[in-house]
């Protein structure tokens, strides 16, 4: 086992000289400046845009202690934006180091202006460092993205070398594709033929509809009936849906009925009948599409209800223009989406030094992956 309390002990001190509380809090910001930067950024992340970001970091505890780094053009225009917390808050260690904000480990890429990109990503670095932290801590970040390379070079002018602390990737979908090319490759004609026939068995229950619900009501009213569906089903029972969370689940619906309003989000149906089957929540942003989370009609199961809208949706968005890329948000080795979506997104946990030379840094790295490690060594045993 590694011994991090000597580590521990240097940094403990330090993280007193941390001020994340000098940072705006995510409450304060222009709502239409950010939605002006998320119209124009370098690299697209519909979990950030603003309506989804303060719904989900947006009880008391988030409210409170939810902060965000921001870069300004010379001419007062937004160019860069990230939430964070501070390490005490997001992991409850006593690091003297800003974490990027996400409750549901989705994606934390920064929005950067696409023309001023670089010159947003050194404000961020310096706006970090202006609070005492000595590190940034990116969780769920684009490996291979424009953002992280711009925050990449912007460490680099100063002599300061980004850590990857831990490396994924997980199923995407490249939405540029014929959606039956793709899905025969993906999955080859004689699982294509089964699921066909879980289709027609799911129509001994009345005539199976696939639908997109994308207007302000009807994704109101999908929505709702995902709630339902993730409820019914083994999140219920372990007491992980958002049912079981009701001012969560009630801001998000506002975030998504919104973001409808402005075709950033919708939700894909199957129903047999009167009877939904199953739906998904899909944000979009620029150029790319973000599957948000499933839920299904359990009693049908032997008919493979999350597979079967998976693959209707796999067409709705490959015939979308508009729509290159589909990001799973899925973890790594999901047995549902991974044989069907066979893109890979490449995703980590980069920790960027913010001084040179810093002797805290070393501390620091050492902290996170042995709380990392331990982390996942927790899951492994959690399942068997």
């Amino acid at each position: 086992m590694v011994d991090i309390s000597q580590g521990t002990a240097v940094t403990r001190n330090a993280s007193k000289n941390a001020a994340p509380h000098l940072l705006p809090s995510i409450t304060a910001l222009d709502a239409r400046a950010w939605r002006d930067l998320a119209g124009r950024v370098v690299e697209p992340n519909g979990y950030y845009l603003p309506e989804w970001t303060l719904a989900a970091n947006g009880d008391d505890r988030g409210r409170s202690v939810t902060h965000v780094l921001i870069a300004h053009a010379s001419s007062g225009q937004l160019t860069g934006l990230l939430p964070v917390l501070s390490c005490w808050h997001a992991f409850r260690l006593p690091l003297p180091v800003l974490v990027s904000a996400d409750p549901f480990r989705s994606l934390d890429t920064p929005l950067l202006d696409r023309e001023d990109g670089l010159q947003a990503a050194t404000s961020l670095l310096a706006q970090a460092r202006a609070t005492g932290a000595r590190a940034l801590l990116l969780r769920d970040v684009a490996r291979d993205g424009d953002a992280i390379q711009m925050l990449s070079r912007a460490a680099a002018s100063d002599g300061l070398a980004p850590v990857l602390l831990r490396g994924w990737s997980r199923a995407c979908l490249d939405a540029t594709r014929d959606s039956e090319e793709l899905l025969r490759d993906a999955l080859g004609g004689k699982r294509l033929k089964e699921y066909r026939r879980q289709m027609r068995r799911l129509g001994d229950h009345g005539e199976v509809r696939f639908s997109v619900a994308q207007t302000h009501d009807d994704v109101a009213r999908a929505y709702d009936t995902f709630l339902a569906l993730e409820a019914s089903g083994w999140k219920g029972r372990r007491g992980s849906a958002l049912l079981h969370q009701p001012e969560l689940a009630a801001r998000l619906r506002d975030a998504a009925v919104a973001l409808a309003a402005r075709g950033a989000c919708e939700i894909g149906q199957l129903h047999a009948g009167n009877e939904p089957i199953a739906a998904g929540i899909v944000l979009r942003h620029g150029d790319r599409a973000y599957f948000f989370k499933l839920g299904i009609a359990e009693q049908h199961a032997r008919s493979s209800p999350g597979v079967l809208l998976t693959l209707e949706l796999t067409r709705h968005l490959c015939a979308d223009p508009a729509i290159r890329l589909v990001d799973s948000t899925a973890a790594p080795d999901h047995p549902m989406i991974d044989p069907i979506w066979r893109g890979r997104f490449a995703v980590g946990d980069v920790l960027i030094p913010l001084r040179p030379r810093d002797p805290l840094f070393g501390p620091i790295t050492l902290a996170l992956r042995t709380r990392e490690a331990a982390r996942q060594t927790a899951k492994r045993l959690l399942k068997r």
